[in-house]
């Protein structure tokens, strides 16, 4: 649904908007606060999109409480909306798993996958569907043809099969969606996430017709932490070209965020770069003498999948740390005191934060859908936005990790540079289930000797649950900024310098 303007777009959009606008507000009574936002997105006494006013307010109460950090309530429990929420206003990060939930009065409950016989069947003579179905569960009833549920494998061949395309599958969206196989339903058939499976790639939530699945958020405690007074730098994910709108320049993006009161915006990219020198250096000393492959760690839900499906390969992926860590400690090296605001496309990256043993280097993750909200909140016109000083962080190696295949390009390309001689074999995949398949390659000894570069996103960064675009479109854009703004790594010994100080730190 990503550059579609739809009403769970419009729903999202207004929640960040008014969370952040809460934020900013110099009333301190959340509480209350809270309370009045549902009533103030859906005024009036008739519902705008489903058939209860009520309904619509409940769900929105509940994407509050989520935005804010706050765990979803079930429909049987009784509480205030507002409940948790003193816990909530502190200037530092607020989480608790899981980060992906499911609003069960939000679902549809949808059902499960089904083949079936639309009524454009024209009962044919040659009824092929019978023909080809391997389980005979296609009979012709009443001049149609009838499919028993309980026989069919959904293949797919009958709808392959048919010369007026009358056979149709039809699956729950959030399901068809996940890579992991991690959503099923309950006994009312209402949408459920099997959590030990789930690696919070967001898929489901972008893909939910009815905007039932949300992430948490961390809007308010940003700026709670703007308004106490911290130094808060935002670490832009490359993604971000063109997210904002078409005549929003990179440099207007840096000008827009300063207005939302970051004191300074730094380009991910250069963490990229630092990754980019510290894989190639693990795939050198590694393969083929102390294992057979090495896969990238950029993507936190790639290599989370890589580990729960094939613990065994867990060592064989890269130990770098990846370009939003790398990037936060660099900042927190040169600003001890400051707070670091990733914004990205990704939902994972909120979980990757919230490990331990990088809690310290960044204190908040953003969507780029997130951050449209703290613009309309403070009511930025961003194409009114003057433009600045540009970016001038990253390489375009760097910022072509946005898209699928760039982080292996960017190490291959750097090995070549210094090791002309190598021939260094790679194997790039995007989507969880395409990612899978690249390890079952692995696995059958296909792919030795090569360097794997895994995408939990179709596209890869530039796919990411909250991206607001479409995805064709950021890649386009993405590989035009990084070559229309080329900068070289050449400065490679102070990059590699800069590296081991911070892996040390």
């Amino acid at each position: 649904m990503r550059g579609i303007y739809n009403s769970v777009t419009d729903i999202r959009r207004k929640v960040f908007a008014a969370i952040a606008k809460m934020a900013y507000d110099d009333n301190t009574d959340y509480a209350k606060r809270i309370e009045e936002i549902p009533y103030e997105i859906l005024p009036g006494t008739k519902a705008k999109y489903r058939n209860s006013i009520f309904l619509e307010r409940a769900i929105i109460g509940e994407r509050l409480r989520l935005g804010m950090g706050l765990p979803v309530r079930e429909m049987s429990e009784y509480g205030a909306l507002s409940d948790g929420i003193e816990e909530s206003t502190i200037a530092k990060k607020y989480y608790d798993d899981p980060l992906i939930n499911i609003v069960k009065f939000a679902c549809n409950a949808c059902p499960e996958k089904k083949v079936f016989v639309t009524n454009a069947c024209q009962g044919c003579l040659s009824h092929q569907c019978t023909e080809v179905c391997p389980k005979d569960a296609i009979h012709i009833v009443d001049g149609k043809s009838f499919i028993d549920q309980e026989k069919c494998i959904k293949c797919g061949r009958c709808m392959d099969a048919c010369p007026y395309k009358a056979i149709t599958k039809i699956e729950r969206p959030c399901a068809a969606s996940c890579g992991m196989d991690a959503i099923s339903s309950d006994e009312d058939g209402k949408a459920v996430i099997d959590y030990d499976k789930c690696v919070s790639c967001g898929q489901c939530l972008v893909n939910c017709p009815f905007g039932a699945i949300v992430d948490k958020g961390q809007i308010f405690q940003t700026i709670y932490a703007m308004k106490e007074g911290y130094k808060v730098i935002a670490a832009i994910a490359p993604a971000f070209v063109g997210q904002f709108g078409p005549t929003v320049t990179p440099d207007k993006v840096k000008n827009a965020l300063k207005e939302l009161g970051f004191a300074d915006v730094v380009e991910v990219a250069i963490g990229a770069d630092l990754c980019t020198i510290e894989e190639a250096e693990d795939f050198l000393d590694k393969v083929p003498e102390k294992q057979p492959f090495m896969a990238t760690s950029c993507c936190p839900a790639w290599s989370v999948m890589a580990k729960k499906q094939f613990p065994q390969f867990a060592s064989y992926i890269s130990m770098a740390l990846t370009p939003m860590v790398l990037t936060g400690r660099m900042i927190k090296k040169d600003n001890p005191d400051a707070k670091v605001v990733f914004i990205g496309p990704c939902a994972a990256k909120k979980l990757e934060a919230s490990r331990k043993s990088i809690r310290s280097d960044i204190d908040f993750v953003l969507t780029f859908e997130e951050v449209m909200g703290m613009f309309e909140a403070k009511g930025i016109d961003l194409s009114a936005v003057e433009g600045g000083e540009p970016l001038e962080e990253g390489t375009n190696s760097g910022r072509g990790f946005a898209v699928s295949g760039g982080v292996a390009k960017a190490v291959k390309d750097l090995i070549n540079k210094k090791h002309p001689e190598i021939d260094v074999k790679i194997q790039n995949a995007e989507g969880l289930k395409n990612c899978r398949t690249m390890l079952m390659m692995a696995k059958a000894g296909r792919l030795d000797g090569y360097l794997l570069e895994g995408m939990a996103c179709p596209g890869g960064c530039v796919a990411g649950a909250g991206t607001l675009q479409p995805i064709t479109k950021s890649s386009v854009l993405v590989k035009k900024y990084a070559n229309e703004n080329e900068k070289q790594t050449s400065d490679e010994s102070a990059y590699s310098d800069r590296l081991h100080e911070l892996s040390n730190s």
